[in-house]
């Protein structure tokens, strides 16, 4: 059995290479092998997001406060609010972050595969992140 007590493990600046903008983590599980559970509290500032990213075994994201964004790669944006689940399938190229006006806070639950949680990919653009809600850019 692990313990961790609060406090006792520092809050983390995500790292800029697959961010953009300020965006904070806070480890809740990274278990060891052969579990495969990770699980982070992800703080968004508004207007910042993740770039363009999967999953080997897919995420679910729990909404804990503020207002976001997430996007399938080829779909509308969608917003989400405190509350809201969402599930993203194995493989699928999505991002996900704040609201350019709103933080927003998710506990982000995904299994490593091989060690390994996500596969980074390109940014996501300040153009294609502004676009409303229900729309979807067909240059993604």
């Amino acid at each position: 059995m692990d313990i961790h007590r609060a406090g006792d493990r520092a809050t983390l600046k995500a790292n800029a290479n697959w961010f953009t903008g300020t965006v904070w983590q806070d480890p809740i599980i990274e278990a060891s092998e052969p579990a495969r559970a990770r699980a982070l509290l992800v703080s968004f500032e508004p207007g910042a997001r993740t770039n363009w990213h999967t999953h080997p075994l897919g995420q679910t994201l729990y909404v804990m406060s503020g207002v976001g964004r997430v996007q399938k790669n080829g779909e509308p944006v969608q917003e989400i609010k405190s509350g809201d689940t969402v599930w993203i399938a194995p493989g699928e190229k999505h991002w996900h972050g704040a609201a350019p006006t709103n933080g927003m806070v998710h506990v982000a639950i995904q299994e490593a595969l091989d060690g390994k949680v996500a596969d980074w990919l390109e940014p996501v653009s300040d153009k294609h992140y502004s676009a409303a809600p229900g729309t979807a850019d067909e240059n993604q």
